[in-house]
């Protein structure tokens, strides 16, 4: 059994709480919803659109806590153990030991390269 401590993050990095985009959003979608109830309605003399204005503070509040979610992921780093092995951004300083070599630029053969034409379809 792994001894877990509670409030303790997991594997050494720091764990986000909810409440900062939550408060983020909740503001966001207050403002919206008053900006759009007092502009929706066109003149002092007339009613105060709250449908609008509801309308509006869903749409802020769902799309910046959207917004908040995939920036915090976003930051989040890989775990160390997936940078190591072979693969495609494996580091250049350390070269493949069992890697074919490269062929020099002057070496000329009948199977041409990747991308390459034969010299005989060039005619």
């Amino acid at each position: 059994m792994v001894n877990r401590q509670p409030g303790k993050p997991t594997q050494g990095r720091f764990r986000y709480g909810v409440k900062a985009p939550l408060v983020f959003s909740a503001v966001l979608a207050l403002v919206a919803g008053v900006a759009t109830s007092i502009f929706a309605t066109g003149g002092g003399a007339k009613e105060l659109r709250v449908d609008l204005g509801l309308t509006a503070a869903g749409i802020a509040f769902i799309a910046s806590l959207v917004i908040c979610a995939m920036l915090m992921m976003a930051e989040t780093p890989n775990a160390e153990h997936l940078s190591q092995g072979s693969g495609v951004n494996r580091s250049s300083a350390t070269p493949d030991p069992k890697a074919p070599a490269a062929r020099p630029a002057d070496e000329t053969d009948d199977e041409p390269r990747f991308g390459e034409r034969l010299p005989k379809q060039d005619g």
